[in-house]
């Protein structure tokens, strides 16, 4: 799939980038030369980022929940929702944080989670944030990033596409994802 130019007003990301993306992001934190004891990716936007990344430095993952792009279909920043609750499998919050989103747009959520785990978890020492994408319109800069984006353009991932899809589509979406490459077994 082809897609549209970039400019100052839209960045359009591929499956491919968004991987080299979190890879190089994973550099960037590795040549630092900082160890941290876990990774707390912020739900939803930080997941894809938080897993691989929890997976190539092969520490635990914690999620948190956090909200503010629900107005507009998605294309507009509302108030800032924290779950109360932090997502684990073993254990508390404790040590030292990597804390993990696709982006910082405005800064609140980074600055806003910040707080949180400092008045809701006295057992983490540090934390340091990371991200694909730092916006120049963001009040808090990320100790790590990928792409510093001056003109703050909205930035399209290829995850999307599903923001619209409905289960009454996936036949339909199935079939124009289809490549025109021969079955296992038949012969071309």
């Amino acid at each position: 799939m082809t897609l549209p130019p970039n400019d100052d007003e839209n960045l359009w990301i591929s499956w491919d980038e968004y991987h080299r993306l979190i890879a190089r992001l994973s550099l960037n934190v590795h040549e630092s030369g900082w160890k941290f004891d876990k990774i707390l990716c912020l739900a939803r936007g930080g997941l894809r980022v938080g897993d691989q990344m929890s997976r190539i430095f092969d520490v635990p993952l914690a999620i948190l929940a956090t909200s503010s792009y629900r107005e507009a279909a998605g294309t507009q920043q509302g108030d800032l929702d924290i779950a109360q609750y932090i997502t684990m499998t073993r254990g508390e919050l404790s040590g030292k944080i990597l804390l993990v989103d696709d982006l910082v747009d405005s800064g609140v959520t980074l600055e806003r989670v910040g707080r949180h785990l400092q008045e809701r978890y006295p057992a983490v020492t540090d934390v340091r944030s990371a991200v694909l994408w730092y916006k120049a319109c963001s009040k808090v800069k990320p100790d790590y990033h990928v792409d510093f984006l001056p003109s703050n353009p909205w930035i399209h991932q290829p995850f999307e596409e599903y923001d619209t899809l409905r289960p009454h589509n996936l036949a339909a979406w199935l079939k124009r994802g289809r490549r025109a490459e021969p079955a296992a077994g038949d012969v071309a």
